[in-house]
Formats: C-alpha cells, structure tokens, sequence
C-alpha cells in the first residue's frame, strides 16, 4: 500500500513537472506587441507517411487556433519544412498544408517554406515571408518552439522584438507525455544562452 502510494505521488510530481515545464517555454521569449497583421510559423516534424502524422496534425491545429484567437485584420499561416522522412519528394509543409485545407477546412493565407531540413533553416528560411508583419507566433511542441524563437532572436533580432505567443500550450494537452517531451525539451534546449531563457513579463 504504502509502496503504490509513493509511485502515485510520483507519477503526479512527474506529470506537474511536465505542466510547468512546458508551460514556462510557452513564455519564453515573447513580448505583447499591437498590430494590423500578424504571422504563425508552423514547423514540421520528420513525417515518413504520405499524409501528415499525429504529431504534424497537431501542430497544424495548434497553429490554426493561434491565428482564429488573434484580431489581426492581416493574417497568414507560414507552414515551414522539406522534404526530410518523406516519400515521393512530398514536403512536411505541403503535408500540413494539405491537412489544413482538405481536413481542417482552413481558407485562409497560407504559405510554404518547403526547402528546411533543421530548426535553424525553417528560421532562415522564413524570414523572408515575415518582414511586412506586426506580429509573428510559432507554433510547435513549446520546447521546439521556444529554440525557433531564440534562433530568430540570434539572426534578426529585430524581427523577434515581434514575437508573439502561440496557443500552443494548454493545460492538460497531451499530459501523459509532457514529462517526457519536459526530458526530451531540456535535451534540445541545452543550446540556448542564459539570456534566452528568461521568461517574458
């Protein structure tokens, strides 16, 4: 008794570490910025199916309600990745592009940036589509998401003076795995400077 009572305890304090762990990424990096347009950069993940995977599917939605939450009179979704674990020479952008439309029923603008293979190109690679917005949100898991953003940060820091952001955490949203996305996410962010870790006010 006293044995499965402390492997609840812990599996509680493991999923509350997740929560707050994902929660504060989601915080990280981003401003409050007005603004007639605003842009939501959606990444990509390795995808080896010829149709998006769960992982693209919720990424797509996450950025879809990012930009339906926002009163811009101006806006655009910006889906961001090549062809890396594709078949056929089919893109991750063209993938949740095709999820958006044909799925999800999204008539809005969008556009592709299908030539990434890492976080650092989907960056690069995007910035041209993002000179002319007052505001811009990435979305992704909100660890990914917070090294895009001080990856911006590092190559036009003027342009991540816009950032925004995303609705991409959630309470609750996928909690079973958020311990281990929190393991993987401090992994992965073991690249970023101190300065880049400082939660937004």
């Amino acid at each position: 008794m006293r044995r499965a009572t402390g492997l609840a305890v812990a599996a509680v304090a493991a999923l509350a570490w997740g929560e707050w762990l994902n929660w504060r990424w989601s915080r990280v990096l981003v401003g409050h910025r007005d603004g007639a347009s605003v842009a939501v950069v959606v990444l990509g993940y390795r995808n080896p199916r010829p149709t998006a995977n769960l992982v693209n599917r919720w990424r797509v939605r996450a950025g879809l309600r990012s930009i339906a939450a926002d009163d811009a009179r101006r806006r655009r979704v910006i889906f961001s990745g090549g062809a890396v674990g594709v078949g056929a020479g089919v893109t991750e952008a063209q993938l949740m592009a095709d999820y958006a439309r044909l799925v999800l029923k999204f008539d809005g603008t969008v556009l592709l940036e299908d030539r990434s293979t890492t976080t650092w190109e989907n960056i690069t690679n995007v910035i041209p589509l993002l000179e002319d917005v007052d505001r811009i949100k990435i979305a992704s898991q909100p660890a990914h998401a917070l090294k895009a953003r001080a990856y911006l940060r590092r190559q036009r820091p003027d342009l991540a003076e816009k950032l925004v952001r995303a609705d991409d955490y959630r309470v609750g949203e996928w909690m079973a795995v958020k311990p281990l996305l929190a393991l993987y996410g401090l992994w992965t962010l073991r690249v970023l400077k101190s300065d880049e870790r400082i939660v937004s006010s």
